[in-house]
C-alpha cells in the first residue's frame, strides 16, 4: 500500500468501521475484546554518580541487559475483564494462550 488518496480513504474507512464496533452496547452473545502485545527489554541500571552541593546530577547510561519479555493482553472493557499476561517468547502458542 502507498500513501495515495485512493489508499488513506480506504485505511480511514476501515477504521471508522472498527471504531463504531467499540461504541456498541454490551451484548454477552457477542462481546468486543481487544488484542495486543508489546516487547519489552529487561535492563538493569549500572550505576550513577550522587549529586553534590552546586552540581546537577549525573546519569551513566550504560546498563546491563536481562533479555526480552513480551507482554500480551486482551481486554473486554464494557464487562470489565483484562487478561496479562507476560511471556519470555513470542510464538504463535503465547498469542493463542495454552
Amino acid at each position: 500500500m502507498g500513501d495515495s488518496p485512493e489508499h488513506s480513504s480506504h485505511f480511514v474507512a476501515n477504521m471508522e468501521r472498527v471504531l463504531d464496533v467499540y461504541k456498541l452496547p454490551y451484548n454477552e452473545d457477542y462481546p468486543v475484546v481487544y488484542m495486543d502485545e508489546s516487547p519489552k527489554q529487561l535492563i538493569e541500571q549500572i550505576a550513577s554518580t550522587a549529586m553534590r552541593p552546586g552540581q546537577e546530577a549525573r546519569v551513566d547510561y550504560e546498563y546491563i541487559r536481562h533479555g526480552m519479555v513480551n507482554i500480551f493482553i486482551a481486554n473486554e472493557p464494557l464487562n470489565g475483564n483484562r487478561i496479562v499476561e507476560v511471556t519470555e517468547f513470542k510464538t504463535k502458542k503465547d498469542w493463542q494462550g495454552s
